[in-house]
């Protein structure tokens, strides 16, 4: 039996279509009911037939910071995939995710310990690594030394990430993925998604950074295949290719049908915009649209290496161009637009 936690989130639902592919039991959480149509819509995306897989799966109501509840969901599970997390650039999230990003792992990696769960795949982020000190390519090495000028969220993945080491020292095998920003379909309103969303609405400005990008069939692929495989306790670096937000956005336009942004804003432009930002939720009672984390990850310029995973099962990733196209489509498509 499979477990699936996050669900009912973005990468989620996409891993539950691959997984649903297969001859197996799948169990996934939800703690929102009505997310479940978000799960059906992305089913949908490849398949007009999905009904059939979406059937195959069991939805158990559990929060995984209740560990009486998560307790129920473990029955007959021996494979887990825990993707449940809270993703924020918000200071005032903080408390929040440690309760999720890490309390929530500490839950899932007792009760796999406890239930002598066979392989737990964690999603982690890119967030994690460091960056090196001779500007190579940030891989699966590049520890971090110190907290300090790390995002909150970062510093919660990579306490959760402790925990799952945790789990493989104590008889549970474990694959740690790090994804790049992850792009596809679904979920227009939220991450990547909104970036189709705010573009189609004229988007005017591009930023001055670069990043790694993945698609989120690549993502759900490699994570099935590296739990498919021999491989354990091992981290992997998931980043198809590393562009320019400017690369990025000129795509977007492009899928979505819409004008290219052409007015660049750079880093002190973002370091004022922020500050404004944060100035503007002081009187709206509002989270800031743009925070100091999110201004310095629109500006900052890393570069990533996926050639460990590219290694260890001779994986190919989707090209940046043909990710953002079938976003787009799918994008128009869901709003009728041509």
């Amino acid at each position: 039996m499979i477990l699936v936690t996050g669900g009912t989130g973005f990468l989620g639902a996409h891993l539950l279509y691959h997984l649903s592919l297969q001859e197996t039991e799948i169990t996934a959480i939800y703690r929102n009911k009505s997310k479940l149509e978000d799960v059906k819509r992305v089913f949908h995306y490849y398949s007009p037939n999905s009904d059939l897989n979406y059937g195959k799966i069991k939805w158990v109501h559990a929060d995984i910071t209740v560990t009486e509840e998560l307790r129920k969901a473990f029955n007959k599970v021996d494979v887990v995939y825990h993707c449940a997390a809270l993703v924020s650039f918000s200071s005032s999230d903080y408390r929040e995710m440690r309760k999720i990003n890490i309390e929530g792992t500490q839950n899932i990696v007792n009760i796999s310990i406890e239930n002598k769960v066979r392989k737990l795949c964690f999603v982690s982020s890119i967030a994690t690594l460091e960056y090196p000190y001779d500007h190579a390519l940030i891989d699966e090495q590049c520890f971090w030394t110190t907290n300090k000028n790390k995002s909150d969220y970062a510093i919660t993945k990579r306490a959760a990430e402790m925990e799952v080491w945790r789990a493989s020292q104590e008889g549970v095998n474990c694959i740690v993925v790090n994804p790049g920003v992850i792009i596809g379909p679904g979920f227009w309103q939220n991450g990547t998604g909104n970036l189709f969303t705010k573009m189609k609405a004229g988007m005017r400005y591009y930023t001055t950074g670069c990043s790694g990008f993945v698609d989120v069939r690549d993502v759900s692929n490699a994570m099935i295949s590296l739990m498919k495989s021999d491989l354990v306790n091992e981290g992997y670096v998931l980043v198809a290719e590393n562009r320019s937000f400017k690369d990025l956005f000129k795509l977007i336009s492009l899928a979505v049908k819409a004008k290219e942004p052409s007015k660049e804003i750079g880093k002190t432009g973002l370091e004022i915009a922020w500050r404004l930002a944060w100035l503007k939720s002081l009187f709206t009672s509002s989270k800031p649209a743009l925070t100091k984390r999110s201004a310095q990850a629109a500006y900052g310029e890393k570069k990533y290496s996926s050639q460990k995973i590219k290694h260890a099962i001779d994986y190919t990733f989707l090209p940046l161009e043909e990710t953002v196209a079938f976003t787009g489509k799918l994008f128009l498509e869901d709003h009728q637009l041509k």
